[in-house]
């Protein structure tokens, strides 16, 4: 399965974003726009950014009670989005609840599970009363996605190939915390991989930010991302 770039759109305002996407207009398929982003200009942006001929990975990382994660899926299947997130950690009835929605509103849309953060490691996880390592909590979060449903995942790299070994051929994982090595331990991931590592791994997306957004050339960083992928 090829591997696709995805361009974590994490910029504080549209006048930030708008030189960026002109210039990787026609260079790359995918935008993920999140929290920051939706929650400042809300669904007209994903519009607008859909509008410029991107795919559009929506990334909230709902969690909530079934029923109103079920309404905002319900709320945002219209929106021109290929990709939508949610917390496994919010359990097996709030997952189905969401792709019942989803199925209901959007069936195209691809509903992805994120299991642990990249931000988080083993200390992390203890301190939030997990005791699991981030791999063994990844795997039981990645299972219980796959049997409420859930086609997709978002999880770190360094978990591609275990859960390529436990869940079903056609789920789709979508890896944050992907540096090309001259950038590797730079900022707040803890669980990075290059991106051929990563497609190589099993990766079906990688998700890449600051190496391409604060590259002098955003266009040549990303057509540099695009082609380690393809001869990975």
């Amino acid at each position: 399965m090829p591997c696709d770039l995805i361009l974590a759109l994490d910029v504080p305002t549209r006048e930030d974003a708008a030189p960026i996407l002109r210039q990787l207009r026609g260079q790359l398929r995918w935008v993920k726009i999140g929290l920051q982003m939706f929650t400042a200009y809300g669904p007209n942006y994903v519009r607008e950014v859909a509008g410029m001929g991107f795919n559009i990975f929506l990334d909230l990382k709902l969690h909530d009670i079934p029923n109103t994660v079920a309404k905002a899926v319900e709320s945002l299947g219209p929106l021109p989005i290929s990709m939508l997130t949610i917390h496994t950690s919010g359990g097996a009835e709030m997952m189905r609840a969401a792709v019942a929605a989803q199925q209901k509103t959007n069936p195209k849309l691809l509903i992805l599970g994120v299991t642990v953060l990249t931000s988080t490691d083993a200390a992390g996880l203890n301190e939030t009363g997990v005791n699991a390592s981030p791999e063994e909590q990844v795997a039981r979060l990645g299972q219980l996605a796959a049997k409420s449903g859930v086609k997709g995942l978002v999880c770190s790299p360094l978990e591609v190939a275990m859960l390529r070994g436990k869940l079903p051929a056609d789920m789709q994982l979508i890896t944050p915390g992907i540096r090309p090595a001259s950038e590797a331990g730079k900022d707040d991931q803890k669980r990075v991989m290059t991106p051929a590592d990563a497609a190589r791994a099993g990766s079906t997306y990688i998700v890449v930010g600051r190496p391409i957004l604060q590259a002098a050339d955003p266009a040549a960083a990303a057509r540099a991302i695009l082609a380690e992928l393809s001869s990975s």
